[in-house]
């Protein structure tokens, strides 16, 4: 938050917004800048109309089976959208999937279509994973369950 004109924390979940509230009050003060949303996500992205530079999207595992990948593939694809279609020019959003039966190429091409049905110029910048304490066995691909984008929107 140092440079930050302000900062908002969405999550629909009431003990999840206590959490990230008491950790800004200790990190930050009583930083009037942070403000809480208790709301879903995906409704609180239809109304912000490039009010952001910089979106950071983290929702639970949308998909704990393979026979919800398709659901979740969807849900990946609409929450990006949302945020790519109302993201200021130049702005960038950090997306990330810790489903475990989503592939790293599956999140990808999901990003990719949401991309595509805005329009907009998207760029990957960076691509993130799992940190080496989280190590992947080979013999249990789904163990890679980390993943992650960074994107420039124009």
């Amino acid at each position: 938050m140092k440079n930050a004109l302000s900062v908002d924390t969405v999550d629909s979940s009431e003990p999840a917004i206590k959490l990230a509230d008491e950790n800004i009050k200790l990190n930050f003060g009583d930083d009037p800048r942070h403000h809480s949303f208790k709301v879903d996500a995906f409704e609180f992205l239809n109304d912000i109309k490039e009010k952001y530079d910089l979106i950071i999207l983290d929702p639970p595992a949308f998909a704990k089976h393979h026979n919800v990948l398709g659901n979740a593939l969807q849900g990946y694809k609409r929450l990006n959208i949302k945020a790519i279609e109302h993201i200021r020019p130049g702005g960038i959003i950090f997306t990330f999937s810790c489903s475990q039966v989503v592939s790293k190429e599956n999140f990808r091409k999901s990003v990719f279509a949401a991309a595509a049905n805005t329009g907009r110029k998207v760029r990957i910048i960076h691509q993130l994973a799992q940190p080496p304490d989280h190590p992947v066995n080979i013999y249990h691909p789904e163990s890679e369950y980390l993943k992650g984008l960074v994107i420039h929107v124009e």
